[in-house]
């Protein structure tokens, strides 16, 4: 049987990489590079504290659910069940920080793909668009600010109780010329309508 094609060909594409969606929220401290080398080791050192004390962070790590990933001046928590999880992360840990108000974040949260990758230590790290637009969310904020992706927003605004938690900010424009539309999380008590 010569000129018999063995060859795959399906329609269907076969991935080189596994698409994962994460719920991305990306924290960061405001003014860290001005701290000296010991109250930046001092504050990281009490965030993560309050970070691992919430409600949502413990119950995402006690499912296997979260990837925590250090950033230098705060961290990248990947979420991997619900929208709602970033967010309410987000939330608790900014309740938390009434009671810490040396420590100033900015906050940007996201849902997108990312993907598993090699580090220049051989560990596993991700990366991919899930990150990379949460990160430039989060750089259109300023301090106390928790920051959302329309993406994130929409999903959230289909329910009731986030509603009251959704403030429209419009559109940012971002490294690249990328044009981000934004939501502002607020908390009840403190609806403000300051943007970045």
């Amino acid at each position: 049987m010569q000129g018999l094609n063995t060859q795959d060909t399906s329609a269907e594409p076969t991935p080189d990489l596994q698409l994962q969606i994460a719920h991305v929220l990306l924290v960061d401290v405001v003014g860290y590079s001005k701290l000296l080398v010991n109250e930046q080791i001092e504050l990281l050192h009490e965030l993560n504290q309050i970070v691992r004390g919430t409600e949502s962070f413990r119950a995402a790590d006690a499912t296997g659910k979260l990837i925590r990933v250090p950033t230098g001046d705060g961290m990248a928590l990947l979420f991997f069940s619900s929208p709602e999880e970033p967010v309410r992360c987000a939330l608790e840990i900014s309740k938390a920080l009434q009671q810490h108000p040396d420590i100033q974040l900015r906050m940007g949260i996201h849902s997108g793909p990312v993907n598993k990758v090699r580090d220049v230590n051989d560990k596993t790290n991700f990366a991919g668009a899930g990150i990379n637009v949460a990160q430039r969310v989060q750089d259109c904020g300023d301090a106390g600010h928790i920051l959302l992706s329309a993406h994130i927003a929409e999903d959230l605004a289909h329910y009731r109780h986030w509603q009251p938690y959704l403030h429209d900010l419009g559109e940012c424009e971002v490294k690249h010329g990328l044009r981000l539309h934004l939501f502002q999380s607020l908390q009840r008590e403190s609806r403000q309508s300051a943007g970045p």
